[in-house]
């Protein structure tokens, strides 16, 4: 094994050098300490140090490259501290330990629709490659379509728990999108439905939609799809002012009926720290009486109109006919869904729908990557596990 000294000048105050592959990287000691791996307790996988325990901070006395590991002998603690060489590589690499579930979007356009992910009900719940396929799909693509599913009750329940948990919203666990004498909402209706993203009135608005089709036999009533992801940068590149005016204020949406009042703020564009689009949020028929001040409102407006006619450009539209046992899931926080009006007694139309969470969806596809499912072609999955 290999033992290479860390000398004294690698040793700083608040924190060390460590030579990697990319050369010296700086490394705090706290951080460090914190990364020792004997503070995951191995049984409930949480941690178990506290580093407000210390009589002080943290300071390296000594160090030395051992194997596949750092060593740090402390100033003020007995033990030393051993941390994966990996790791280090990892964050002075990506700033972050890896994710497998960290997939890039793929952006997709108004000529994707057919190669939207299709998979049988009866694979993703017996098949982890499958389940694998299917979940890499929502987090690259935001969208997929699973096939033949089960026409009993419980067929939509056992599709969504491979996943992750049922989200309740206001209508329950599940609803139903079909004409309604009395509707709560405007897709319990056979008019056209704008394009949207679901109940952005909610604080944390649903994450993963599941719409099962159980009867489609009308006239009309075409599915309408998009990434908003894909509307969002080319609105970036289009009009930047724009762009960061929709993602750096929030605005008012609600749900209300006789039974329930929620109300929220969202932004239009969702970004996280590095400033890529993560998702939108969207609805006009959910959209509450606009509260940004009134001369902000100048700029606001218009790059807002501007974004909602983008939504109804051909080239970003996926225009489909949905078929009975099929269910689209997509990810509603990035896929932007509106129907065309049908015609309400020129047959029956009946849609099944619930909702689950994105960090559940991504939790499954963690744990199977760890067990090699990659959800890639099936010859790379098979050398990933051997």
């Amino acid at each position: 094994m290999t033992v290479t000294l860390l000398n004294d000048t690698s040793l700083l105050d608040s924190g060390m050098t460590v030579p990697l592959s990319s050369g010296e990287t700086y490394f705090n000691y706290c951080w460090l300490r914190e990364a020792c791996l004997t503070c995951i307790d191995p049984q409930t996988r949480e941690r178990i140090f506290d580093l407000a325990s210390l009589p002080e901070l943290p300071r390296a006395r000594a160090a030395r490259v051992q194997g596949k590991l750092l060593v740090i002998e402390w100033r003020h603690e007995a033990q030393p501290s051993h941390v994966p060489i990996a790791l280090l590589e990892e964050v002075a690499t990506r700033g972050r330990p890896a994710d497998p579930a960290d997939l890039p979007r793929h952006l997709w356009y108004a000529d994707h629709g057919a190669r939207f992910t299709r998979v049988s009900q009866q694979a993703v719940l017996n098949d982890p490659a499958a389940r694998a396929q299917l979940t890499r799909a929502l987090i690259e693509d935001g969208i997929a379509i699973v096939t033949n599913m089960a026409e009993d009750g419980e067929s939509l329940p056992r599709l969504v728990n491979s996943i992750g948990p049922i989200t309740p919203s206001a209508e329950g666990l599940f609803f139903d999108v079909r004409v309604e004498i009395e509707p709560t909402n405007l897709a319990f209706t056979a008019g056209p439905l704008e394009m949207h993203t679901d109940l952005p009135g909610e604080e944390a608005a649903p994450g993963v939609q599941f719409l099962h089709c159980l009867q489609n036999t009308v006239e009309g009533g075409l599915s309408l799809f998009l990434d908003g992801a894909a509307v969002a940068e080319a609105l970036r590149v289009e009009d930047p002012e724009a762009f960061d005016v929709l993602a750096n204020y929030k605005i008012p949406f609600f749900y209300r009926h006789d039974a329930w009042d929620y109300r929220a703020h969202q932004r239009v564009i969702e970004t996280d720290p590095e400033g890529r689009v993560t998702g939108v949020t969207i609805s006009q028929h959910l959209q509450d009486t606009m509260d940004l001040p009134q001369e902000l409102l100048d700029r606001y407006y218009p790059a807002f109109v501007k974004f909602l006619k983008m939504m109804q450009e051909d080239r970003f539209l996926v225009r489909f006919r949905s078929e009975a046992g099929n269910c689209v899931i997509f990810d509603n926080h990035r896929i932007v869904h509106g129907r065309e009006g049908y015609v309400a007694d020129s047959g029956m139309r009946h849609l099944r729908g619930c909702y689950s969470d994105r960090g559940a969806l991504r939790s499954t596809y963690r744990v199977l990557a760890r067990q090699g499912y990659l959800g890639q072609p099936a010859e790379q999955d098979v050398q990933q596990r051997a």
